[in-house]
């Protein structure tokens, strides 16, 4: 197999989100996770990895990811807060090698340089134009600000990474930080599906890709203000165990900010 130093300084990023793995579903994409180290340097998962929320969903998930050969990284989804363990579910995908972000960054040495990446579930309120604000009831003073508090540590997580000088910064999310990759979902539940505090964050950070998930019936492809690529990675949207993409690596000193250029 080729080295990773020989690959022209390319990082081949797999993604994929909305497994919703259940008690059921043992074995069910380990073939194809596999086969992970033939073509991708790292595993992204985008939330909604469990059905319920349960440890034992989550013991399910740390069976299929648990020693690939290639590095985890994910965020954690509605549907894996559910059962409100999102701790334990934390500490079972943890120890089986994940390294789970909520407002943290991870560095990531691959393809002859490093990836950063800062992760966050995010939270719904909707788009520029459209979305909730902070006022009025106590209970909507909270939902929104649930939105606003993930929104900032997703940016300190970037700003972070910026930091460290990546080759390239991918900012990982549940929620969607654009309305783009919603396309095909019922307009009326976009502000369910994510905030454009998220894009800010994204836009105002720097990064060269965001991957989500959460929108089942939305599209793969979409783009924040500043030029970031984002891609929906909801399996049921890519429809198959996980989506591939190349992503280059830059020099550190001259990486390009938010607006790089993956395929």
């Amino acid at each position: 197999m080729t080295s990773r130093g020989k690959r022209n300084g390319v990082v081949r990023v797999a993604a994929v989100g909305d497994i919703h793995l259940s008690e059921d579903c043992r074995g069910l994409l380990r073939p194809s996770f596999e086969t992970l180290p033939l073509c991708a340097d790292l595993l992204l998962l985008a939330g909604d990895l469990t059905r319920h929320g349960t440890v034992q969903e989550a013991e399910v998930v740390a069976g299929e990811v648990r020693d690939l050969g290639v590095p985890v990284v994910a965020v954690l989804g509605n549907h894996d807060y559910h059962s409100e363990r999102e701790a334990d579910v934390t500490r079972v995908l943890t120890d089986a090698g994940v390294t789970v972000l909520e407002g943290e960054r991870v560095v990531l040495p691959v393809a002859g340089g490093t990836v950063g990446i800062a992760g966050a579930k995010g939270f719904c309120g909707g788009f520029a134009g459209r979305s909730a604000g902070e006022f009025g009831e106590r209970e909507m003073k909270d939902f929104v600000r649930t939105a606003r508090r993930s929104a900032e540590g997703l940016h300190r997580a970037l700003a972070e990474v910026s930091e460290d000088g990546c080759g390239a910064v991918i900012a990982l999310t549940h929620f969607a930080p654009v309305p783009d990759t919603l396309a095909g979902e019922p307009v009326e539940i976009y502000p369910f599906l994510g905030s454009y505090l998220l894009a800010e964050a994204i836009d105002e950070g720097g990064a060269d890709l965001a991957v989500h998930g959460h929108a089942h019936l939305g599209t793969e492809h979409g783009m924040t203000a500043g030029g970031v690529r984002v891609r929906n990675v909801a399996q049921p949207v890519i429809g198959r165990a996980f989506a591939l993409y190349h992503l280059p690596l830059a020099v550190p000193a001259s990486r390009p900010g938010a607006g790089g250029q993956p395929p």
